[in-house]
């Protein structure tokens, strides 16, 4: 059994391994009788409920499980947390704050620990990410992708690190601010977004301001304003399509008619979060394509 707590840990292997799987409707049930444990600590309805499907699907039980019940280094420290969970749950799901969180919890247990997201990666939007990317463009390798806004986020991040690994071209545009520290090799970063859009197959955004940033909004709305994909923007692009991990703030990072038109592919996005998860979890307990 293995964690996923990163795109990168996996690799270029394991990722082609969850997307084949997350392909298949049918993986049996090899969570049968065994329980998932579902701990969030940020609120979420797509990873809520494209997980509790997935685990369904797979002949699981999830169980929800919100902060304060657990409480991460305030009641029980991450590793007793983890290994109270063990103790009846075959896979431990986590959606944190700190990352390091869930690396203290994987160093405490034998069950696979699996991140729902953190800080610093999303591993499973980027799996459902590019789940889309494939099914939109027809393939991955040399798919041209665009990111636009805050290209320092958790999205970013694991979008950067899922493209990387199978072969797409990435160019973010950011801010110079809001570029990643440390991209992965191939991953080109510009601050003009015509620039990244141009040629493209997919253009994506995120909103400016995620959970915990409240008190960064006027900066952050000022300094990314520039960067709002129109249907302007989306004409220097190869007839792309517009993808966006959700919530989006239409009027802020997003045009209304880009988000709502012919082009987008939101809400398949949203969808594969839940075929993305059953594959995850079906290859985390030893399942294979």
């Amino acid at each position: 059994m293995s964690d996923l707590l990163t795109l990168r840990d996996i690799g270029a292997e394991g990722v082609a391994e969850i997307l084949a799987l997350s392909e298949q409707a049918d993986l049996g049930r090899p969570l049968a009788g065994k329980g998932v444990a579902l701990v969030f600590e940020k609120p979420s309805a797509r990873t809520r409920n494209s997980m509790e499907m997935a685990v369904a699907q797979l002949g699981g039980h999830p169980v929800y499980i919100q902060k304060d019940e657990v409480g991460i280094d305030t009641r029980e420290t991450a590793e007793d947390v983890a290994r109270t969970l063990a103790c009846y749950h075959q896979v431990i799901a986590a959606r944190v704050m700190d990352h390091d969180h869930l690396t203290r919890m994987a160093a405490a247990v034998d069950a696979p620990i699996l991140n729902m997201l953190s800080d610093t990666d999303h591993p499973l939007q980027g799996l459902a990410d590019l789940l889309t990317i494939r099914q939109l463009v027809g393939q991955l390798e040399g798919a041209r992708v665009a990111y636009v806004g805050d290209g320092n986020n958790n999205v970013a991040k694991s979008l950067a690190e899922g493209c990387a690994l199978t072969g797409a071209t990435l160019t973010i545009a950011s801010p110079e601010e809001f570029q990643l520290a440390a991209p992965p090799e191939g991953v080109r970063q510009v601050v003009n977004p015509a620039e990244a859009v141009a040629g493209a197959q997919v253009v994506y955004t995120d909103v400016w301001v995620s959970m915990g940033q409240a008190e960064e909004t006027a900066r952050r709305n000022a300094a990314l304003a520039p960067y709002q994909v129109d249907e302007a923007l989306m004409a220097l692009s190869d007839d792309a399509w517009f993808l966006h991990c959700l919530p989006a703030r239409r009027g802020e990072e997003v045009e209304g008619a880009v988000i709502d038109g012919p082009r987008s592919g939101v809400w398949r996005q949203a969808e594969n979060r839940m075929h993305s998860a059953r594959g995850a979890l079906a290859w985390m307990v030893g399942v294979r394509a």
